[in-house]
């Protein structure tokens, strides 16, 4: 397999794993607030609904991703004219551009001042 795809997928991993730990933690909070018995959890319904939540989640993580990708082009903390994508020190939303750049296996460096 290649390395960039390995770090796709690595990318979306990470972002389902994020996505489903919140959802544990939901399923926590209403088992620990709402009259809900632990059966609820074990059933069928229950394990699509977190299925669709990962996948959700996974969806809106990457158009965060996108955004915050575009925002940082129009704020000229990254710049997409070469190859790589050089990304300065001090974008505010570093963690999501390269993300973003993550998913979509494209390559990038993160400058220095």
């Amino acid at each position: 397999m290649k390395p960039v795809t390995t770090d796709m997928l690595r990318a979306h991993l990470m972002a389902a794993s994020l996505t489903a730990m919140g959802t544990e933690v939901l399923a926590l909070l209403a088992l620990l607030v709402l009259p809900v018995s632990q059966q609820v959890f074990s059933s069928t319904e229950f394990q699509a609904l977190a299925l669709a939540l990962i996948v959700s989640g996974v969806m809106v993580m990457r158009q965060f991703a996108q955004a915050a990708f575009n925002l940082a082009i129009r704020g000229q903390y990254a710049t997409s004219a070469g190859r790589p994508v050089l990304i300065e020190v001090d974008c505010p939303r570093r963690w999501f551009v390269v993300l973003h750049l993550r998913f979509t296996g494209k390559p990038f460096v993160l400058a220095g001042h």
